[in-house]
């Protein structure tokens, strides 16, 4: 028997969704979904599958680049205009194509609009489920980037010093996470200090780290398109206050319980409740406003997500790759958050991210 490659598997399991979708092709144009379908990196083109057909579309700056990274796709030239769009449509002979609605703009779909005999039917995901579970390839890359920003986050310590800016601290930390091999950051450097430290998303600014700074540093490395992501949270200055280490070893808590408890097969909400019960027992129900975690991989915020607002039937399976991180925030004082990427097993959760944890930074 022929051995398939893993793009002809995944394009494969496209085409056994077409008859729920209730279409007869479907139109990507999500730049991670069509990475993940076709192995194609540019950063224009459209993917079109049917049962007998998978075109890719790009314009003439990717026309190599397309034919050899996509080999199992048959390449039409597309330069992005209606008459284009619609040969393309003609090409692939489907009359009832699904479109992906998160990722479709109002300008994209006036232009399908003007292709005549296609129905258009809005899908809330395509691909994005059959991402929840890694490969081993996957799975070993996505080790690689965590490799990398355990090793730049262990140098913190070495890095932050009192007098320094955030947006300093978070230059030389991308330098570093450069220099360790990272082919470019999952996401921009978060480096929050003092009353900063309290904004779960803050985005490092011109204040001076001080003594007796609460600190929250929140990054990630991608290798191959594929992301880690990371935090730690810092005391800065000789001993942590009895307020900081109170609050820092709660959530520290939280976190352990997650990964003492969880579970595969267990629901997504049970997942994200194991670390917010023991932060509300605590008094700070209303300091954890996020969820637990999320999925990540070729997008920095995939599914599955860990949240309270997760379906019902939504479960963390063996396989799935998500971050692990409880935070809790008190609003002109400080915050504290700690974050893992971790792997569901058949025997529980494993982290993959592996920096100790010291909230002392001297």
């Amino acid at each position: 028997m022929q051995n398939l490659s893993i793009f002809q598997e995944r394009i494969t399991a496209v085409r056994q969704k077409l008859a729920e979708w209730e279409v007869n092709g479907v139109l990507i144009s999500s730049a991670t979904n069509r990475r993940w379908l076709s192995g194609f990196t540019g950063s224009n083109g459209q993917l079109l599958i049917t049962a007998d057909k998978a075109l890719i579309a790009t314009d003439f700056r990717y026309y190599s680049q397309a034919t050899s990274e996509a080999p199992d796709f048959t390449l039409f030239k597309h330069q992005r205009t209606v008459d284009d769009t619609r040969n393309f449509l003609a090409e692939s002979g489907a009359e009832r194509v699904g479109i992906e609605a998160k990722h479709t703009t109002l300008e994209q779909m006036d232009e399908l609009m003007q292709v005549e005999n296609i129905t258009w039917v809005g899908l809330a995901k395509t691909v994005e489920p059959m991402r929840r579970v890694k490969t081993a390839v996957e799975l070993a890359t996505i080790q690689q980037a965590c490799a990398i920003t355990d090793a730049v986050i262990a140098q913190i310590p070495q890095i932050a010093r009192m007098g320094m800016t955030e947006q300093a601290v978070a230059w030389e930390l991308e330098k570093a996470m450069r220099e360790a091999g990272a082919e470019a950051l999952a996401f921009d450097v978060i480096v929050a200090s003092g009353p900063n430290s309290a904004l779960p998303h803050h985005h490092p600014g011109s204040r001076k780290l001080q003594a007796g700074d609460a600190v929250v540093v929140d990054m990630g490395a991608q290798v191959a398109g594929y992301k880690s992501d990371m935090t730690r949270s810092f005391y800065l200055g000789e001993k942590a206050s009895g307020p900081y280490f109170e609050l820092y070893h709660l959530v520290l808590r939280a976190q352990t319980a997650v990964f003492q408890q969880a579970k595969p097969g267990m629901r997504l909400k049970a997942v994200d409740a194991l670390a917010r019960d023991v932060l509300a027992r605590a008094g700070h129900a209303d300091h954890f406003g996020h969820g637990l975690g999320h999925g990540l991989g070729l997008d920095i915020h995939e599914d599955p997500f860990l949240s309270v607002r997760a379906a019902e039937e939504d479960t963390l399976d063996a396989g799935m790759i998500v971050t692990i991180e409880p935070g809790c925030y008190l609003p002109g004082s400080m915050g504290v958050r700690l974050e893992e990427t971790a792997l569901m097993t058949e025997n529980g959760l494993v982290p993959l991210t592996h920096c100790p944890k010291e909230p002392n930074l001297g």
